[in-house]
């Protein structure tokens, strides 16, 4: 049973009829305050911990990605980095090589690790001195290395132990029958000298290097290259840099920016937020029943004074317009109010921290314009069908009786 009719029938025991449909509209009325209230808190909820979630994974994300359109590495010639020191909307970048490797400290091993050779210019381009949490960062022309701290922790290694190195491993190409180990790997020998602490994911993927390391560890040319890391200079736009890039290197890259690099990880949220979206929509829908409940009730109180108008001369159009604008009105400003609340307590939660996950850190909670403006078009459009539900309601035989 409607929760409007519910009320209703235990009020009307006890009060007037008028009393009773007057308390079942501001029952109503609540009802939306409280639906477009909560469901603005739960997207900016939803907003502050996806916000939270990706500002430990884009920060040593760079603003644009060059990745080879086929295969794993391409050639840079030197032609085409006097190119790129020349483009008006970067500002710095960074030549990457990348490739899986094993690893081996003290007789324990771990096979998934994958060394990240960089240039001088890396921690320039990305923010990765924020993340060392133990140690400092590499020094190029050495054998040090810095860990993922699931990789340091796995294999049982610190930092600055220069009598225990960490050895790494890659299978060597190439043709022929193997008649020796040697033949079978490339092998550095490497000092820890940090640990990052981004997420799981990189934590255990991840060891740092110097790139001429990589690159003898791997045994690639000096022009070959996995990848360039750009960091675009302030107030270039995304599209601007593409284009520029896009005019040296071709089709031969594919370009990729911080959501791209990450389109997993944003998928997932978005999907999440979706869902999250539509349960509280529901919950919306269900309060709009009420509103449809107290339309209709008021339509049949105010019967004879219907008929007198239809009677006067006004047309069913007319009065089913009346209640039209008063339901729709009832959604509207109480998704407004409802709004208004929502605000102030998402702005309190930001200021004092009134609830917490632990007890040093207060519920991630984000206040943005696009959440306000998804609720009130929710809101509205639901508010205005749940209005045109009921005022179809009336009917000629039921103003002209």
């Amino acid at each position: 049973m409607n929760f409007s009719f519910y009320i209703a029938k235990r009020y009307l025991r006890s009060k007037s009829t008028n009393n009773a449909i007057n308390f079942i509209t501001v029952i109503a009325a609540i009802g939306v305050v409280l639906g477009a209230m909560s469901l603005f808190i739960v997207l900016s909820g939803f907003s502050g911990l996806k916000d939270f979630t990706l500002q430990f994974t884009s920060i040593i994300d760079p603003d644009l990605k060059a990745e080879p359109a086929t295969g794993k590495t391409f050639i840079v010639t030197n032609e085409t980095l006097s190119q790129l020191d020349s483009l008006h909307s970067i500002a710095s970048y960074s030549k990457v090589i990348e490739e899986r490797v094993f690893v081996s400290f003290e007789g324990k091993n771990y096979p998934n690790a994958y060394i990240k050779g960089v240039d001088e210019n890396y921690n320039v381009v990305n923010k990765i001195d924020d993340v060392i949490s133990l140690g400092s960062w590499l020094s190029q022309g050495t054998n040090q290395i810095v860990s993922g701290w699931g990789i340091s922790n796995n294999l049982s290694f610190s930092v600055l132990d220069y009598g225990k190195t960490v050895n790494l491993y890659v299978i060597k190409p190439g043709k022929g029958q193997i008649t020796s180990l040697d033949q079978i790997y490339n092998s550095f020998n490497a000092a820890n000298i940090g640990v990052f602490d981004v997420n799981e994911t990189i934590n255990d993927k991840y060891i740092y290097a110097p790139i001429a390391m990589a690159k003898a560890l791997l045994s690639y040319e000096d022009n070959q290259l996995s990848s360039i890391e750009f960091k675009l200079k302030d107030g270039v736009t995304e599209d601007t840099a593409r284009q520029e890039l896009h005019t040296i290197f071709g089709d031969t890259i594919v370009l990729k920016n911080k959501a791209q690099l990450n389109d997993a990880l944003y998928k997932m949220l978005n999907t999440e937020n979706l869902a999250v979206y539509l349960i509280f929509t529901l919950v919306l829908i269900i309060a709009l029943f009420n509103v449809i409940g107290s339309i209709i009730m008021m339509i049949l109180d105010k019967k004879k004074t219907l008929n007198t108008l239809y009677n006067l001369g006004a047309t069913i159009k007319d009065i089913r317009r009346i209640f039209f604008f008063q339901g729709s009105l009832m959604a509207i400003l109480g998704g407004i109010v409802g709004l208004i609340i929502g605000y102030i307590i998402i702005f309190l939660q930001q200021q004092f921290s009134l609830i917490m996950l632990t007890a040093s850190l207060p519920y991630p909670v984000t206040l943005r314009f696009d959440n306000a403006i998804i609720v009130f078009v929710t809101i509205s459009v639901l508010g205005v069908i749940a209005a045109k539900i009921a005022s179809v309601r009336i009917t000629k035989p039921l103003v002209s009786v």
